[in-house]
């Protein structure tokens, strides 16, 4: 009923740009539904965090596989395997499981950093919850264009173009696939809308060139969409001595539909 009332509403908006923000309202009170949905699925993720010094070389990058539960309030994580590579006194050592080595130098702090405000607990989508602006909440600062319609994996979706609505702000601006029938994400692109002012980069020495991300969702049942796929890879100058090269990808699979009453075992 809410679908179809959806879609009534939307015929009736002539305008490209209301036409886009009814669509993208309809995805909003999807993905806020969805939570209760998602609470039924339990999945494996995979997450590779890379490091490279501005020259090129690596400085470190560690692979970290996951068993992800979601419940009621978000998620529970049960480490599977870890490797990794780290650099030091010009060599490359490897590493297989915990405790990893070198845990106390920059480039462990911004693999572990970057890994673990991208693998939020609080999400259910095993994503940090502020990278998308699909709920409600992270809608309500945004403005919304239709850009046309194309199909996907044989289903048609509608493409969003978006940008904060107050045009000094900084935020994500990009574009959405929305499958047309069910209202929800296909695939997300985002990129800063600005720049950080230079007066920011003068002053702190921060900057963030080429920053923002891709992700792509799949269905997993009827109205039931996880994502499976995020990547991103940019430039982090921060406070003038940090100077690396980043880049994130991480893989969502194996989804399983879990019995309400059904419980977990981890193995140790």
């Amino acid at each position: 009923m809410v679908l179809v009332l959806a879609r009534t509403s939307m015929a009736q908006a002539e305008d490209p740009a209301t036409l886009a923000t009814h669509i993208m309202q309809q995805v909003a009170s999807n993905q806020d539904a969805a939570q209760l949905d998602r609470a039924h699925y339990l999945y494996e993720q995979h997450v590779h965090v890379v490091v490279r010094r501005t020259n090129g070389k690596l400085a470190r990058d560690e692979t970290t596989d996951l068993l992800v539960t979601p419940t009621a309030s978000g998620t529970i994580k049960k480490e599977q395997s870890i490797s990794g590579r780290y650099r030091k006194k010009g060599q490359l050592l490897e590493y297989q499981r915990e405790p990893v080595p070198d845990a106390e130098g920059l480039d462990y702090d911004l693999v572990h950093d970057f890994r673990r405000d991208l693998t939020d607990d609080d999400s259910k989508d095993g994503l940090a919850k502020d990278l998308f602006p699909l709920t409600t909440d992270g809608q309500k600062d945004l403005e919304f264009e239709l850009a046309g319609e194309e199909g996907v994996g044989g289903r048609p979706a509608y493409r969003i173009r978006f940008r904060p609505a107050d045009r000094s702000e900084i935020g994500w601006a990009g574009e959405a696939l929305i499958d047309k029938a069910e209202c929800q994400p296909v695939s997300v692109f985002t990129r800063l809308s600005k720049r950080i002012p230079l007066l920011v980069r003068t002053l702190l020495g921060t900057d963030l060139p080429g920053i923002g991300f891709s992700t792509r969702y799949q269905r997993v049942g009827e109205n039931v969409w996880f994502p499976v796929s995020f990547g991103t890879e940019f430039r982090l100058r921060a406070v003038f001595f940090i100077n690396r090269d980043i880049s994130v990808s991480l893989e969502n699979s194996h989804f399983q539909r879990t019995d309400a009453n059904s419980t977990i075992h981890y193995s140790n």
